[in-house]
């Protein structure tokens, strides 16, 4: 346990919070968000939408239910730190295998507790996510806000790279085969598969890099561009390759990251959003159903298509008529897009709902539905 020792936290506008540690010891740098779920922190942690972002949970008891293998993400914990109020004590839970600090130490990852969460999100709110620094080694602010200032930001980041899978990997279907996907890894939570295969879908996880051809070479129904890390405005080439499996009237879904994707294929710009949207408790309106969703998010950044863009009038691209399909109801943010003469189709959340509620998973059956008709129903849709 490294409970106890001293630690400081200092933001790139020269914020600052003393603390004790929590995790490892040592230091890190990365950006600060919020995440507003009371629960899921082992989801959180090893989501590898995460990768680089010190993640300050606003739930001001973290850890009480432990860690478990089960409900692993990826590989690794991915966030460059974690910032908690209250630490628990102990993990009490019948599925629980160990603390949440030990699977902190184990990973190297740097935190601090026993701070005023609920005002440093206040502060990321007014003032925008940014920059920061977590030492257990660095006691002057000074000195650490000018490591800060020196750390890279997160627009600009091109992080697809560093947590895509290295080699093909397939998640059979479970009970009947009914549909091949090619899975392009840009980030991609264990979940997600498993929501798929529990359709009947064979899902083949392909790496970042693999070209329009690649994925095509197993014969796939449809393609699903995942979650992820960073900038999408730097990651050309799944951009390249959407636009070739749009060009060719190939089912796509596109979630979190992959949304974003999908919306620069269809000629869209994106923006960084203020201090993002992060948690499992979002709400967003199905503009097709009419239907609002609590869901689980976690992106910095936003598809730049018009709001008046609506199912009943959507605008022209170069693939046809698009519409914004879902909005935030918190800002308006654009979180989903439809496209109304091709088979293809994304929302900004996470519908595998780890953690999370169920309200989404219904996505997932209106991707088979794609598949099956090649089209996608911009009246009702059909809802698990």
């Amino acid at each position: 346990m490294t409970q106890g020792v001293p630690a400081l936290l200092v933001l790139e506008d020269g914020r600052t919070f003393t603390g004790v540690s929590f995790g490892a010891v040592g230091e890190t740098f990365g950006e600060a968000v919020f995440s507003t779920g009371m629960s899921g922190y082992q989801e959180t942690l090893t989501d590898p939408s995460y990768h680089r972002q010190v993640v300050v949970m606003t739930a001001p008891h973290i850890g009480n239910t432990g860690m478990n293998t089960t409900d692993e993400e990826s590989r690794k914990i991915w966030v460059a730190g974690y910032v908690v109020r209250e630490p628990s004590r102990i993990a009490s839970n019948w599925r629980s295998q160990r603390t949440l600090e030990d699977d902190l130490v184990e990973a190297g990852v740097v935190g601090i507790s026993r701070i005023d969460t609920r005002a440093l999100t206040r502060h990321l709110r007014d003032k925008g996510a940014m920059r920061v620094g977590i030492s257990t080694e660095e006691s002057d602010p000074e000195v650490l806000l000018a490591k800060v200032l020196a750390s890279p930001g997160m627009a600009g980041a091109n992080l697809v790279a560093d947590v895509t899978t290295t080699q093909t990997y397939v998640v059979p279907a479970q009970g009947e085969k009914r549909f091949t996907v090619a899975a392009l890894d840009l980030g991609i939570k264990g979940m997600t598969p498993q929501q798929m295969a529990q359709r009947g879908i064979e899902v083949h996880v392909m790496p970042a890099s693999s070209t329009y051809g690649d994925l095509m070479a197993i014969n796939p129904d449809g393609i699903f561009l995942s979650n992820g890390p960073g900038d999408p405005s730097t990651a050309h080439h799944a951009v390249d390759v959407t636009r070739e499996a749009l060009a060719a009237r190939t089912p796509v879904f596109g979630i979190c990251f992959g949304n974003q994707i999908l919306g620069r294929a269809l000629g869209f710009g994106t923006y960084k959003l203020k201090f993002g949207h992060r948690g499992i408790n979002q709400p967003v309106m199905d503009r097709i159903t009419g239907r609002v969703e609590i869901t689980a998010q976690n992106h910095g950044f936003a598809v730049d298509a018009p709001i008046t863009a609506t199912p009943q009038s959507p605008v022209d691209t170069d693939f046809g008529r698009v519409s914004v399909s879902h909005v935030c109801l918190n800002d308006d943010v654009v979180e989903g897009l439809t496209c109304h003469d091709i088979p293809a189709f994304s929302v900004q959340y996470h519908p595998e709902a780890a953690a999370g509620p169920h309200d989404s998973s219904y996505l997932f059956d209106r991707f088979c539905e794609v598949m099956e008709t090649g089209s996608v129903n911009v009246g009702e849709a059909t809802h698990a």
